[in-house]
């Protein structure tokens, strides 16, 4: 037979696409679906396999989506499914804390009732958001999800060429990496990074406790790195505890119980006993952003584009931004008949999102710096800055709409509006 079967098909379904993806995370998953609504087509290439993407298997791992990346996901036909097991974030609350301390009384106060818009984010398990991006790229007619493939090269001089590990060659107009910072698109592009490690690493589980949360999300500001617990839906909730390189590496080493153990006496008493639910990762921390975001033919998103430390919990919203961001770029771009492949077309994505991943980037950076020590002078600084905001009830609410994604230049997607 001169063309096996799945030859015919790959032929047929994924060579003329508009767009191939590298990368079937949540940020290449949720770009596909954005481009399907702008009548955009996409292969979805994928090095995990279908069964790992889609295991209902609770492993510990949630995501706060701000109200914007709510209203995105909904936008895009997915809340619906995913809005009973999300956990509204209702509240926020920082503190400062000092090891075998636990938290100090809170210098700042973020309450939804503040803005008009309803809670400022959720909280959402990976396992809900992964499972439904699957369930909707395997049934978009848009998009060809191919699962257990490896870009081993890529050609974007005219149209764009990737070849797989198993000798397929996938065709399109242009190439997307969304393959996370240590991915190969950006590197096969020349695309070089910039960027520092923080020395710290984040332990990251969810926790069951005796007391209710009330849908308050704390963030505990301790001299090695902060402390976040985000609520879940019932008394659970997801921890992202930053600690200094070496201390993580032992923490992480420990059984269950030292694990345990270790994180009392930074978590504190406030929610009653606690114990461990799901798997324990360790991730370590550093910021690393692409030179640029685009080059021929060919597009960043998500942490392929940035990586940030995660004390503001923005890394996946700012991948939302991206998708957003181009997926509207390129659908105005094809409304008008303009090439979307085209250099300036591409460039007004970079124009776009550069300026508040530049600023995030900063934030995020300055804060970590000055919160993860345990100098008196600034600390009583910090918080006499953070009590200024907390007196201030147009500068609280600013905060608020920071956090919500709700300032700036927000993409339609973003906006709760279809491209």
């Amino acid at each position: 037979m001169d063309n096996p079967p799945w030859r015919v098909i790959v032929r047929r379904m994924t060579c003329d696409a508009d767009i191939l993806i590298v990368g079937g995370g949540l940020n290449g998953s949720c770009l596909a679906l954005a481009l399907a609504q702008a009548g955009l087509s996409s292969v979805v290439i994928d090095a995990l396999p279908e069964a790992t993407r889609g295991d209902a298997a609770f492993d510990g791992r949630s995501y706060a989506l701000a109200l914007a990346s709510v209203r995105m996901l909904d936008a895009l036909g997915l809340w619906e499914g995913l809005q009973d097991v999300a956990q509204p974030i209702l509240e926020v609350k920082a503190s400062d804390g000092r090891a075998g301390e636990g938290a100090g009384p809170f210098f700042l106060h973020l309450d939804h009732a503040e803005i008009e818009e309803g809670p400022m984010g959720h909280m959402i398990e990976d396992r809900h958001l992964r499972r439904a991006l699957l369930e909707a790229i395997d049934t978009n007619p848009r998009v060809t999800h191919l699962p257990e493939a490896k870009v081993v090269a890529q050609d974007t001089a005219g149209p764009v060429r990737v070849t797989l590990a198993d000798g397929r060659g996938l065709s399109g107009r242009i190439l997307v990496g969304a393959d996370g910072r240590r991915g190969g698109t950006a590197g096969r592009a020349g695309i070089r990074r910039t960027g520092w490690d923080y020395g710290q690493t984040a332990l990251v589980c969810a926790i069951a406790h005796e007391k209710p949360h009330h849908g308050i999300a704390h963030q505990f500001f301790m001299p090695a790195g902060p402390l976040a617990i985000l609520p879940l839906p019932g008394n659970r909730s997801s921890i992202v505890w930053s600690e200094r390189t070496a201390r993580a590496a032992e923490i992480a080493a420990m059984d269950d119980a030292a694990y345990l153990e270790a994180l009392r006496p930074a978590f504190g008493d406030f929610l009653g006993e606690i114990e461990l639910a799901g798997t324990r990762y360790a991730y370590p921390l550093s910021l690393s952003i692409a030179e640029r975001f685009v080059a021929e033919r060919l597009a960043l998103v998500g942490d392929a584009a940035h990586g940030v430390h995660p004390i503001a919990g923005q890394g996946l919203n700012l991948g939302l931004r991206d998708i957003a961001a181009l997926a509207e770029v390129l659908a105005d771009a094809r409304r008008r008949g303009e090439d979307i492949a085209r250099a300036d077309v591409l460039a007004r994505y970079q124009s776009w999102r550069r300026f508040d991943t530049a600023a995030m980037a900063v934030a995020t950076d300055t804060f970590n710096r000055l919160f993860s020590n345990d100098n008196p002078a600034i600390r009583a600084a910090r918080d006499i800055g953070m009590g200024v905001v907390q007196a201030m009830p147009g500068l609280r609410r600013r905060f608020i709409r920071e956090a919500a994604g709700l300032t700036g230049d927000v993409p339609r997607l973003l906006r709760g509006r279809a491209l």
